[in-house]
């Protein structure tokens, strides 16, 4: 953990009363006293983690300083999706604000004139309803509401989608209210007050739903506030100040029945505010440890009138940290990142301190489909804030998502004058007999008969699906389907925060016991080698010349991704000539010819306790002469004569090339065994395990390059060349560079059993290779994580089950044309799918879809073509945006805008293979405005885009 007091972060001396983190993680806001007002200030976070960044006059640290407010600010919050910051203060007022186009520096007011506001925020709204000081501000989740409190003891919930209309006041507390948390799925909102109770309250009705006040009976004493914080997975709500044996004490209160058995004890004066960390964290698996899964668990921190802060974890009896006199005044509020490692706190003295904890200190994060189990355990189904019923009542607050709205209304009536006619290819693999896969989903659900069992788990009646265009006839399996609370594996419940009688003084050492992982040996060696079968007679020198001798099996040039050539033919001529392969009892023979390499002994061969496998790939026999066609689109040609005799009776081969009518060519001293050519360069290998490149023009570009082992395959596209070696390795050229991309990497990696074999190879425009297996499975090679990367299986299941094609639009095609189409050929049968489909639960089908998608982009992504990843991209963002995948959505967006402001440590990227990702986020902001859940998302980026482009 490291500790940082930046001491440029401060209100010239006065204090700061809040603090909260944008959730992007790239700024922060503080609220507090100003000279003769309420001050609320914008900083730049990178300047606090970084320490080159903060010495780097360049890079700003205020972004804005807004002295709107007549009196001090007591609580500033940033909404959700990072587009509103609200401030509350002594004032009565709210004031929503919001980032404006950049229109010139502007000094701060009553400063000299080197402060400036590198951001401009305005005042877009102001709430008055409070009569007395606002002392806390909320957002619910999903930013539907904002809800805050005051000294005039009530609760306003707003109406954050219709500024300023007021959807409830809570009246019931008898003092000051001074703290609003609510819970992680928005069902209640928690107030704190000094009438020494605690109210939780229902959103569905608004009414109350306990009133907690034991704990809280001794506290005589008051504080400036009472933050209460609920945890992230929704089981516990911790309290500000209350009271243990007359002691100070964090309450922690149970959602299961609101029970009081527990509480954070240790700090020597009131508890001024709690803070759960958003993130739900795991225990991080250690050496030795067991292979049994951790209870999740929550993280902590509480801060108190005695200038010490507490962080802790709930799977842990101490804290995990304890800093004592961390300020000269009390602490009065405490912000998370959303990464869950940063902690932000602001002191009464003025003065800010940020804690940065390491993943080994906290723990492995749960992933968002962990923490959405949990909710659903916790909850049920997941309440949703925005209703279908308040979507089609709500204001559309941007003129460009009316026009994005408008468009979408003249594209649907156009689509229903047109009736029946069909506009687009594609469409009809999305079509059965006239009717949509979606269409016929439905009407099948609606026809199902449904009963209920005892148990309350749903049992439906098996009935017989109409015969699709295959022929054939479902039927549907008499299945007892659980509730949708059961349909997910929900993981153990949160281990129970430990309840405390001793005050703590130090720093918890965890001390788990350990039990020995139960090693069991690696057998994939063994087993590889066990499959070989490999005959006892085989010996070590026709191990290294045997190849196939069966007609049956795919003849070298089959591998060349250059398909019919003339020498296909020769090929098989080739394979006859072979000799000397061992015996499989196997249907079909394979191309990679494992073998163990060198026994001492004939006896020694079916023992396998040192298995080095080497593979065998047919290679190509020296010819007379051949040619091969490189292109038709300019026509090219290469012709290859070998054994042309000299007058001194040596043997020269020579290469011919012929491209558009011109033609060049030349003599090499080795015969040629094949040869391959692009529109920039042309290739051939040599006898004597050499390649050489020319360009297109015949000028030799590198001294012939010695390869380790005889070649089998020989690839170029563009200006690069690939070579694929008979012992299984490949090698790939940048030839106008002049440097190595993949250097003599195995496929042993990705070649398992004798009956795997490789059926395609070939090269990408970008010196990507892709190899194609009889299994199905296409790898290609990542050159940045030099790893073997799966990018097609013919056998995913995902790829039978994905329903994406309602997503596509008429202007596309089902598969654009690139690498990744070429690998994975044509879709499936749309009468089969419509069979799946209309039989899958829809939240499988759901995952499955999003799985299949995000898997395309990935590929696209790693073969390096630009057009393909924004074919799928799109794609993808539809199918998010048509389901509300919100938060994968939000994250999209945000990666392709970047940061606003530059920083020094900043890994952002501005291009993606080739294609600028600002001009892709403006291709998706279309799709997000289709749909009106999305409009504050949509305007965010929107407003973000426009700032850019101003600047």
């Amino acid at each position: 953990m490291k500790l940082l007091k930046p001491a440029w972060v401060h209100h010239n001396g006065k204090p700061i009363f809040s603090v909260d983190i944008h959730p992007d993680g790239t700024k922060f806001a503080t609220g507090g006293q100003g000279e003769d007002s309420g001050k609320v200030v914008i900083w730049n976070m990178p300047p606090v983690v970084r320490e080159e960044d903060e010495k780097n006059e360049t890079i700003p640290k205020m972004l804005c300083q807004m002295d709107n407010h007549l009196a001090c600010v007591n609580c500033v919050r940033w909404s959700n999706n990072g587009l509103y910051l609200a401030s509350g203060g002594d004032d009565k007022l709210i004031m929503l604000w919001k980032r404006v186009a950049y229109i010139g520096p502007s000094n701060v007011f009553g400063s000299s004139s080197k402060l400036a506001n590198v951001e401009q925020w305005r005042c877009v709204s102001i709430l008055r309803s409070h009569t007395g000081d606002v002392m806390d501000l909320a957002w619910s989740p999903h930013d539907a509401w904002l809800s805050s409190c005051s000294i005039d003891n009530t609760v306003v919930i707003w109406n954050a989608l219709k500024f300023p209309e007021i959807i409830a006041t809570l009246r019931g507390h008898s003092g000051l209210v001074k703290g609003l948390t609510w819970d992680p799925v928005g069902k209640y909102i928690a107030s704190q007050a000094d009438d020494r109770s605690l109210k939780v309250w229902r959103t569905m009705d608004w009414q109350l739903e306990t009133n907690i006040t034991k704990p809280f009976d001794e506290c005589a004493g008051t504080t400036h506030v009472l933050r209460l914080s609920w945890s992230p997975d929704g089981h516990y709500l911790v309290s500000a100040h209350a009271m243990n044996n007359s002691g100070p004490t964090a309450q922690i209160i149970e959602r299961d029945g609101w029970k009081t058995n527990m509480d954070f004890v240790g700090h020597r004066k009131a508890v001024t505010v709690v803070k759960f960390n958003p993130k739900i964290f795991k225990k991080k698996p250690r050496n030795g440890s067991s292979n049994k899964p951790s209870c999740p668990y929550c993280c902590c921190a509480v801060g108190s009138k005695d200038r010490s802060l507490s962080v802790w974890l709930t799977c842990l009896k101490r804290p995990l940290v304890v800093i004592h006199e961390l300020f000269d005044k009390s602490i009065m509020d405490i912000s998370w990142t959303l990464t869950g490692l940063g902690l932000l706190v602001c002191s009464m003295d003025g003065t800010v301190a940020f804690l940065d904890f390491s993943q080994e200190e906290l723990g492995d994060l749960l992933t968002e489909e962990e923490k959405n189990m949990i909710h659903q355990k916790t909850y049920g189904k997941s309440l949703a804030i925005t209703t279908e019923q308040q979507l089609s009542t709500t204001i559309i607050e941007n003129p460009e998502m009316l026009k994005y709205q408008q468009q979408q209304k003249a594209l649907q009536e156009q689509k229903n004058a047109l009736g029946s006619r069909e506009l687009m290819a594609p469409k009809v693999a999305n079509m059965v007999n006239g009717e949509s896969l979606e269409d016929i989903r439905k009407n099948l659900l609606k026809k199902q008969i449904e009963t209920r069992t005892a148990d309350g788990r749903r049992r439906i009646t098996p009935f017989c699906i109409a015969q699709l265009d295959t022929g054939s006839v479902v039927t549907s399996t008499s299945a007892v389907v659980p509730t949708s609370t059961q349909l997910l594996t929900s993981p153990s419940r949160i281990e129970p925060m430990k309840a405390l009688d001793s005050r703590f003084t130090e720093r918890s050492k965890s001390t788990p016991g350990t039990a020995p992982i139960s090693s069991a040996a690696r057998q994939s060696d063994l087993d590889r080698s066990k499959e070989q079968g490999l005959s006892k007679d085989l010996k070590p020198r026709e191990v290294q010349e045997s190849s196939s001798d069966s007609e049956e099996k795919i003849p070298a040039s089959k591998i060349s991704a250059l398909s019919k050539r003339k020498n296909d033919t020769e090929g098989e001529v080739v394979e006859k000539k072979k000799k000397g392969r061992p015996r499989k009892d196997t249907k079909q023979t394979p191309v990679a010819v494992a073998t163990q390499a060198a026994p001492s002994t004939e006896k020694e061969v079916s023992r396998v306790s040192a298995p080095l496998i080497v593979f065998k790939l047919p290679t190509p026999t020296p010819k007379k002469a051949f040619n091969i066609q490189v292109s038709t689109e300019p026509a090219m040609y290469i012709e290859v004569e070998n054994e042309v005799p000299t007058v001194t009776g040596w043997k020269l081969s020579r290469l011919k090339c012929m491209r558009e009518g011109k033609e060049w060519d030349t003599l090499l001293t080795s015969r040629i065994l094949t040869a391959a050519g692009s529109c920039d360069l042309v290739s051939v290998a040599c006898e004597e395990r050499t390649v050489s490149v020319f360009s297109a023009s015949g000028r030799r570009l590198l001294p012939a390059i010695l390869l380790q082992s005889p070649i089998s395959t020989l690839h170029c596209a563009s200006h690069f060349v690939m070579a694929l070696m008979a012992t299984a390795t490949l090698s790939v050229w940048d030839a106008k560079k002049q440097t190595v991309l993949v250097k003599d990497e195995s496929l042993i990696t990705i070649l398992s059993g004798n009956d795997t074999t490789i059926t395609q190879s070939l090269l990408t425009h970008h010196g990507v290779p892709v190899v194609t297996l009889s299994n199905g499975k296409s790898y290609c090679f990542n050159t940045s994580l030099c790893t073997w990367n799966l990018i097609s299986d013919k056998q995913d299941s995902l790829v039978q089950c994905a329903d994406y094609r309602s997503c596509l639009t008429s202007q596309e095609a089902m598969l654009c044309s690139g690498p990744l189409a070429t690998v994975q050929g044509g879709g499936i049968n749309a009468g089969r799918q419509a069979a799946r489909l209309s039989s899958m639960p829809h939240f499988l089908q759901r995952g499955t879809t999003l799985a299949y998608l995000e898997n395309q982009v990935a590929a696209a992504m790693t073969l390096k073509s630009s057009q393909e990843y924004r074919h799928w991209l799109l794609i993808y963002t539809r199918y998010l945006v048509n389901e509300g995948f919100e938060p994968r959505l939000r994250e999209l967006c945000k990666d392709l805008l970047g940061p606003v402001h530059n920083s020094s440590s900043s890994q952002w990227e501005s291009t993606v293979l080739g294609l600028q990702k600002r001009e892709l986020l403006k291709e998706m902001l279309p799709v997000i405005g289709q749909n009106l859940r999305f409009q504050r998302l949509f305007t965010e980026y929107q407003d973000q885009l426009d700032l850019l482009r101003d600047k």
